[in-house]
């Protein structure tokens, strides 16, 4: 499994966030006081997190995250803490499909795929983690849908609707 440990113990509608970079200890506290935070309207949910904070993943690329999240079934999205997280004035997070397949199409059936393949990823700010995680694990909205959201705006990072 690309050497890096198994996650456990993450219940089913907790938000998976991995941190990767571990060069900024007070980036790395502020994005987990921020994203600890209720959200909602007015707050009204508790913060459902897994926090993964183990410098095994250090460095690890995309690929090898998306290997070792894959055997989580109920996972519907991964949140990736990496030097641009830690780097940005908003904190924002890469938001990962962990199913998101690179298929061979065939070209005579599937030009328009082929021609405007479908997002993998985009970022997204730690206080629209909680929106975003559970509306793809109840299947309210697709992946898609939030990664043309944050290439709509002008940084390109999807902030909560408030």
């Amino acid at each position: 499994m690309n050497g890096l440990p198994e996650i456990v113990g993450r219940e089913e509608f907790a938000a998976l966030i991995i941190r990767t970079d571990y060069e900024d200890e007070v980036a790395w506290r502020a994005v987990v006081e921020e994203v600890s935070r209720p959200w909602g309207p007015g707050g009204e949910y508790e913060a459902e997190i897994h926090l993964v904070d183990d410098p095994a993943w250090a460095g690890a690329t995309i690929e090898a995250a998306v290997t070792a999240v894959k055997r989580d079934e109920d996972l519907s999205v991964v949140f990736i803490a990496d030097d641009t997280t830690m780097k940005s004035a908003q904190y924002a997070l890469l938001a990962l499909d962990p199913f998101h397949e690179d298929e061979d199409l065939d070209p005579v059936y599937y030009q328009e795929l082929i021609d405007s393949p479908s997002a993998r990823e985009f970022r997204t700010t730690p206080a629209a983690v909680h929106d975003v995680h559970a509306n793809l694990s109840i299947g309210n909205m697709d992946f898609q849908e939030f990664a043309a959201s944050a290439r709509a705006d002008s940084e390109g990072i999807l902030r909560p609707v408030r």
